[in-house]
């Protein structure tokens, strides 16, 4: 593998960004279109959004990338939510861009939602997949139930990692990471983070259940929207038939379309520089 000189606008870039005491794997596809950034999954990887980038084509900079010991990522001492709010900013960094437009599924639409409040200046927009609801979810028999659920798949969960369906976390970490993710789910916190954001959001919100979810349970939790969209009239939604763990692949279209949305409100803006200096290696 050799150092990339070239600038990111201009061709593919793959590499590892360092980040704190761990580096991350990135991927940027170049190009001078609006630059979108892809956050993913709580434990999933930036694989998962080949589908959307199918949908969306070549005219746009696209740049996905695997959380702190996700995917071909390392690992890290802190999975905090924290730490992947502050993984935007260097991956964006690293890349030379200074405004994205941010898509988020799941714990990537909290992380993309947080981001968007605190930098509408560098925000084109967001668009947040099933994901970012406020719901008071987490009670201590959840979060009893949560600790259990790792406990159980924690055997499984090695054979899983060579494989990159399951992240090089334990299964305390997984299920700390979950139970944060609870808490900055309710009403009093979420609320006024999505009241707060003054960008074009676009929820895609998909139908049915999600793993370890029961009955209505997610449906319940994705009711708490309805309050959001009437306080804040940058907030829109659009109701899609697929389920939680199949939305991005059967429903891209329909995130594709909020994206081409979104994109479309902002004006004419610089989004991308060149970067003081590469980093990572290309492979």
């Amino acid at each position: 593998m050799t150092n990339n000189n070239t600038s990111p606008q201009q061709t593919l870039w793959t590499g590892m960004v360092p980040v704190e005491d761990t580096a991350l794997a990135v991927t940027d596809a170049g190009g001078p279109g609006t630059p979108v950034v892809y956050l993913n999954g709580q434990f999933a990887t930036q694989g998962y959004w080949r589908h959307t980038l199918a949908q969306l084509g070549p005219g746009w900079r696209h740049i996905t990338y695997d959380e702190r010991a996700r995917g071909k990522s390392k690992r890290s001492a802190d999975y905090s939510f924290e730490a992947a709010v502050r993984d935007v900013d260097a991956v964006l960094a690293a890349r030379g861009v200074d405004r994205a437009l941010l898509v988020g599924w799941s714990y990537g639409a909290v992380v993309a939602a947080h981001w968007a409040a605190r930098n509408p200046d560098r925000t084109v927009g967001a668009i947040l997949v099933d994901g970012a609801f406020p719901y008071d979810w987490l009670d201590d028999a959840m979060e009893q139930r949560i600790r259990k659920l790792f406990r159980r798949m924690g055997w499984v969960l090695p054979l899983l990692r060579p494989t990159g369906l399951a992240p090089r976390m334990t299964a305390e970490e997984q299920a700390n990471s979950n139970i944060e993710l609870g808490r900055l789910s309710r009403a009093h916190e979420l609320g006024p983070v999505l009241d707060g954001i003054t960008v074009p959001v676009r929820y895609v919100v998909a139908s049915g259940t999600s793993f370890g979810s029961r009955g209505d349970e997610q449906e319940r939790i994705r009711a708490g929207l309805k309050a959001v969209t009437a306080r804040n009239a940058n907030i829109d939604s659009v109701k899609v038939a697929s389920h939680h763990g199949a939305i991005l692949r059967k429903d891209s279209p329909a995130i594709a379309d909020a994206v081409r949305e979104v994109a479309a409100l902002d004006g004419p803006r610089r989004t991308t520089r060149q970067p003081a200096s590469e980093q990572g290696l290309q492979s």
